[in-house]
């Protein structure tokens, strides 16, 4: 498929200075533009559907919908919408959950103003980019390995995942159940489900797992 021109993106990051940043970054080149920002991942999503949205930049760490979920989603439902992950963290585990849900590539935000061009013009060329450029031979084997062994939160599926963000974040089950499209009962059962998956027992506990897993910023 040939590369659009010019490359119409989304940015997703709840910090309005994050986003100002690579607006500076990315509207000076001549094929690439941000045409949307959105603070969270489900308006990231929503806004991908529209249709008239090649890249999706996804911060990690945002409320409603984390980065991760949003490209499982775009991945499912939007799979012309390519995506780059950013983070604060260089872990290896976001990173292979990253490619796993479908993204492009991943890139540091502390990296950013070296790397997120570049990154662009590769995911639009169908390249994968992970900063560091180190680390894609180790993915390798990690990738693999993702595929045999449970990682930790992986007992979960990928709406209780969603519930768990939401709980975490303070949300009641009424108001999870509107963000959702869900009823308040399923919404309960899956909290229930929840508690009795991770083994605990009120949200204080789940915050701490959610925090752990970067479901949610600390």
């Amino acid at each position: 498929m040939p590369v659009p021109f010019p490359v119409r993106i989304l940015v997703a990051d709840d910090h309005a200075v994050v986003r100002g940043g690579l607006r500076l970054l990315l509207d000076c080149e001549p094929d690439l533009g941000i045409v949307a920002e959105v603070d969270n991942g489900a308006d990231a999503v929503e806004r991908c559907l529209e249709g008239d949205i090649h890249l999706a930049l996804l911060d990690i760490a945002m409320p409603r919908m984390t980065g991760l979920q949003a490209a499982r989603e775009l991945s499912r439902r939007c799979p012309e919408v390519r995506t780059l992950i950013l983070s604060m963290y260089d872990r290896e585990q976001y990173v292979s959950e990253g490619l796993l849900a479908g993204a492009s590539g991943y890139v540091a935000k502390r990296a950013a103003d070296k790397d997120i061009v570049e990154a662009c013009r590769a995911a639009m060329r169908g390249d994968g980019f992970v900063y560091p450029s180190t680390l894609p031979a180790q993915l390798r084997d990690k990738l693999e390995q993702a595929g045999k062994t449970q990682t930790p939160g992986r007992s979960l599926t990928e709406r209780e995942s969603q519930v768990a963000k939401l709980v975490a974040e303070g949300h009641s089950s009424q108001a999870i159940a509107e963000m959702l499209v869900l009823s308040t009962k399923t919404v309960d059962t899956h909290r229930a489900n929840i508690h009795k998956k991770l083994g605990i027992r009120d949200r204080v506990e789940l915050t701490r797992y959610a925090i752990r897993e970067g479901l949610i910023d600390p």
